[in-house]
């Protein structure tokens, strides 16, 4: 199986989603007064997803585990630094979705969610400001994005790791002849 190259993952995945490091530090500065209200985006996560019969047996049993680590999580999207270790453990996290069979369109529905939930949050906290608040939201679309795209990236790779198991199952060809004959083929 093919290495990640988790640099070359980030540049392009910081490209589609426009996380800029001016965006990313607008993110840590406004943390300061995000934070404390930070669970309320959690919360209100769950609470959607309880709502959603399809959703509910990928978090009952688990609830307070996936709060913390969603807010784990929320806190480190917020603080960065979204580099290629952040990188690394948003390709983690969507490898363990796809261990656990979560359909792909539940990670770009939760994104929504959480999107939601955060546009009520920010405007709340800069109603004074709404320029600011709009220049946050779009850094918080922005680092989401980027997370998306990079958990998005395990599902293709596991749909193609499947998808050639099932070719070596059908044509009966060995793996290590497969990759001498794909060796061959790059040359």
């Amino acid at each position: 199986m093919k290495k990640v190259d988790f640099n070359r993952l980030m540049i392009y995945a910081r490209a589609f989603s426009g996380y800029s490091p001016e965006r990313e530090a607008l993110l840590v500065e406004a943390s300061k007064d995000i934070m404390p209200r930070l669970s309320e985006v959690t919360e209100q996560f769950y609470a959607a997803l309880h709502e959603i019969p399809e959703a509910r047996p990928f978090v009952e049993g688990r609830l307070e585990q996936l709060k913390a680590t969603h807010h784990q999580w929320l806190e480190g999207l917020l603080q960065g630094p979204c580099d290629v270790k952040y990188t690394e453990a948003m390709y983690k996290v969507g490898a363990v979705h796809v261990k656990v069979n979560l359909p792909v369109e539940f990670m770009a529905g939760g994104t929504c969610l959480i999107q939601d939930s955060f546009i009520a949050l920010v405007t709340d906290i800069y109603a004074a400001e709404p320029a600011r608040a709009k220049s946050i939201l779009e850094a918080i679309n922005a680092a989401l994005g980027f997370s998306l795209m990079v958990m998005q990236e395990s599902y293709q790779a596991s749909s193609l790791a499947e998808e050639l198991e099932k070719f070596l199952a059908i044509t009966g060809m060995s793996r290590p002849l497969f990759n001498n004959l794909a060796e061959a083929y790059k040359s």
